[in-house]
């Protein structure tokens, strides 16, 4: 995989940036490739892909990095459908074809609609001690040494990874509540932040840096990473896309909690008891314009950079564009938004 772009092949950002796919599967695979040479190209630094009933993470991420100079995240794959030496295995392959790049290793609790009803498999209870105990053992698994492990969730007599890394692979948690975020702050070389305005960072970060003050690390030691939803395209024509997809977390308990810590209660009262009701019209009418425009953030090029400014600005170490498709030229919308990210 030597035959690629480096970072930053035109002026780019002047600080981290990435992007992810996980919202552009209506692109298809195939575009991926140069999805990843164009943010390359706009000095963007990280490449992400998610896992939930679309592509598969590590083969997404193959294809990144055999086309562009990028670190490569996954942003991220289910604690229940991998065990943690299946995934110490897919990211210590993925850092053996990308050898100078860093592999963030991004892993999630996920929601009850992927594990469950897509997957069939047990969401299991404890998530914030299944994530402590699938890090740990991530990483016993990823130091090429000989495991033997028992723990409460997983149990592996005897695992040896046999490949050899010059570089690990980084660890990085998705985090919503207060207690998974000061977990990531205690045990991850990360967190991932996502589905939130620039005004709850805050809050989250500040979860972070007690976990690490609990587990007598530096501050900082955890690197913030965000899922930033912006779309450079009209905003009334994507008002009622933004209304589904923000009504498709609203749903979810996990998300919902952190909309209403946010300062979005009232409307995730309405939308969760007219979807109770079955009124899923009225469910999706109630979502906001002020949660539309506080997190699928859509309009002119300034109005995206400002909005990554704003995140920037709140703690956000290394945000990761999502750009939002809604459009006529959906691969146009693409374009624009990541443009709109390279002055920032």
């Amino acid at each position: 995989m030597s035959d690629v772009e480096p970072h930053g092949s035109t002026a780019g950002p002047a600080l981290p940036l990435g992007v992810t796919c996980a919202s552009l599967g209506v692109l298809g695979s195939a575009a991926v490739p140069s999805l990843a040479r164009r943010a390359a190209e706009l000095g963007y630094r990280s490449f992400w892909a998610a896992e939930a009933n679309g592509t598969e993470a590590f083969s997404v991420l193959g294809a990144a990095g055999a086309s562009a100079r990028l670190d490569l995240g996954t942003g991220v794959i289910p604690v229940q459908l991998r065990t943690p030496p299946l995934a110490a295995m897919g990211a210590a392959t993925l850092q053996g074809l990308v050898p100078d790049r860093d592999v963030l290793l991004g892993v999630g609790a996920s929601s009850p609609a992927v594990v469950q009803q897509w997957h069939g498999a047990d969401l299991g209870d404890r998530p914030v001690a299944r994530m402590r105990e699938y890090v740990a053992l991530v990483r016993e698994c990823l130091s090429g040494e000989t495991v033997t492990f028992d723990g409460d969730f997983w149990s592996v007599p005897r695992f040896r990874l046999a490949q050899r890394l010059a570089r690990t692979p980084r660890l990085v948690v998705a985090a919503l509540g207060p207690r998974m975020l000061r977990l990531a702050g205690e045990v991850a070389d990360g967190v991932l932040l996502n589905y939130l305005p620039a005004g709850h960072v805050g809050w989250s970060v500040r979860h972070v840096r007690a976990g690490e003050q609990e587990a007598g690390r530096p501050a900082g030691s955890c690197t913030i990473y965000a899922y930033v939803h912006v779309g450079v395209c009209d905003r009334e024509y994507a008002a009622e896309r933004a209304r589904r997809d923000l009504f498709s977390y609203a749903v979810v308990d996990a998300y919902a909690d952190s909309f209403r810590t946010a300062g979005f209660g009232a409307e995730i009262d309405e939308i969760r008891a007219r979807h109770a009701a079955r009124d899923r019209a009225g469910a999706v009418a109630a979502v906001s314009d002020a949660m539309i425009d506080a997190i699928d953030i859509c309009g002119d090029a300034a109005t995206v950079a400002t909005a990554i400014g704003q995140y920037r600005d709140a703690g956000v170490d290394h945000p990761v564009l999502m750009p939002l498709p809604w459009g006529e030229d959906r691969r146009a919308v693409v374009d624009a938004t990541l443009d709109a990210g390279r002055n920032t």
